[in-house]
């Protein structure tokens, strides 16, 4: 577990928790989604959040955005369910829907812009990390089987030690949210929870004390 949490190599990451993928006011809801579980996490991150600030772990938002810059064809003719959001409808930048939901960046986070599922494609964010000589990242966010397991998926094979935290991560379908961990388990890293990383950091904040 040293190797995945140690607080001096290791930065949070905070993946899509923004009013359209988790207010009971954003597309995802307006769509039929069922975003309780979105809004469930939040205490969680919360404690990851303050946690990570008393050991100095650095924090990393990753926010999506798009614009018509950034949708391809590609992007807008993947295979969707029907009645589901154009891709300029969800997280438009600088729209209410691309704000973050009940968690806002401090003075000394980072916020990485992303326009596809993995917050590694065309983004600073190894670049940030490398500076940071971070070699472990604790994911969270939503949605657990989309965005977040994209992100552990290339984080890994960028040579990251990887975690994704299974009570501060959601997705919309039940299956697929469990899918991801025993898949993340088998293949890429760890799936813990919120307690089992907080519990290691309060020991080694214990040591720094």
């Amino acid at each position: 577990m040293k190797n995945h949490l140690d607080p001096k190599e290791t930065a949070l990451i905070l993946v899509d928790i923004q009013n359209d993928f988790c207010h009971e006011d954003g597309i995802c809801a307006q769509r039929g989604r069922n975003v309780t579980g979105a809004q469930a996490i939040i205490p969680n991150v919360e404690l990851l959040i303050e946690n990570a600030n008393a050991l100095s772990v650095p924090v990393i938002f990753i926010q999506m955005t798009q614009t018509e810059h950034t949708v391809s064809d590609a992007w807008s003719n993947r295979p969707r369910k029907e009645g589901y959001a154009h891709p300029l409808e969800v997280c438009k930048k600088n729209s209410w829907g691309a704000d973050f939901y009940k968690v806002a960046p401090m003075e000394n986070d980072i916020v990485v812009e992303k326009h596809r599922y993995s917050a590694f494609i065309e983004t600073e964010l190894n670049m940030i990390l490398k500076n940071l000589k971070c070699k472990s990242l604790i994911v969270t966010g939503v949605a657990t089987n989309v965005c977040v397991e994209s992100t552990a998926r290339d984080g890994f094979m960028l040579d990251y030690n990887v975690t994704v935290v299974k009570d501060a991560s959601a997705g919309y379908v039940e299956e697929l949210y469990h899918a991801t961990f025993q898949n993340i388990e088998n293949n890429f890293g760890l799936a813990l929870e919120t307690n089992e990383i907080i519990s290691y950091w309060v020991k080694q904040l214990k040591k720094i004390g």
